[in-house]
């Protein structure tokens, strides 16, 4: 039995125009939020996003695609916990084997800590682009070390930050900045996207330091 039958509920919202068509994009769920520390509900948001996208028009201009026409296979959400270690585990099993079908993937949340598991899954040298108000750059938050800020810590002690771009941060605590000061996080600032200096700083790291990457 794969980690997809063992974890996932396999009840999908995004239903396939073609279900002969070949696959061209994989969509799962992560209704995780257990460790919030302002208020809860991300763990609707999987089911938000579908929602959202089963009710707007899908042809886009801009690339001449209609999204009706494109295979998306839409695996439904992760078992429910609310252990921040067993979440992270599971996730790092399902991602671990959907990236072995070469296909584009999309993860929907649920909080920042499942994103531990998500990145690590991918090889070593994967870029990763964060865009986020925060740092999550705390050792603990609420005395959890596996929090939602604290999880790129944990990412960058485990791989280090050379590919990694963290995105529009406007807030965030002395250790925060000490921390990414020693392990020099390269950052583009909340300042920089209001200068309007955002798309081409993220475009020139992408070139300087980042072959391939995914974004959260």
């Amino acid at each position: 039995m794969s980690f997809i039958d063992l974890y996932m509920n396999q009840n999908p919202l995004i239903t396939n125009p073609n279900e002969e068509a070949d696959v061209s994009t994989i969509v799962y769920g992560i209704p995780f939020d257990s460790t919030h520390s302002f208020r809860p509900g991300t763990r609707f948001g999987p089911d938000a996003v579908r929602l959202a996208f089963n009710n707007i028009e899908v042809f886009s201009n801009r690339f001449n695609i209609d999204l009706e026409s494109v295979n998306i296979k839409d695996l439904g959400n992760t078992r429910h916990t609310v252990v921040v270690s067993e979440m992270i585990d599971m996730v790092g099993k399902i991602t671990t084997e959907l990236i072995q079908k070469n296909k584009q993937l999309f993860v929907l949340g649920g909080e920042h800590s499942l994103t531990y598991g998500t990145y690590m899954s991918f090889p070593k040298d994967t870029g990763y682009i964060v865009f986020d108000a925060h740092y999550d750059l705390r050792d603990e938050y609420a005395d959890i070390k596996l929090s939602h800020a604290a999880y790129l810590r944990r990412i960058i002690e485990k791989r280090g930050a050379k590919n990694i771009i963290h995105v529009g941060a406007r807030s965030y605590a002395r250790e925060e900045l000490e921390f990414k000061l020693e392990h020099n996080v390269k950052t583009i600032t909340d300042k920089d996207i209001r200068d309007g200096k955002g798309p081409k700083l993220v475009k020139d790291a992408q070139y300087q330091h980042l072959t391939k990457c995914i974004l959260m």
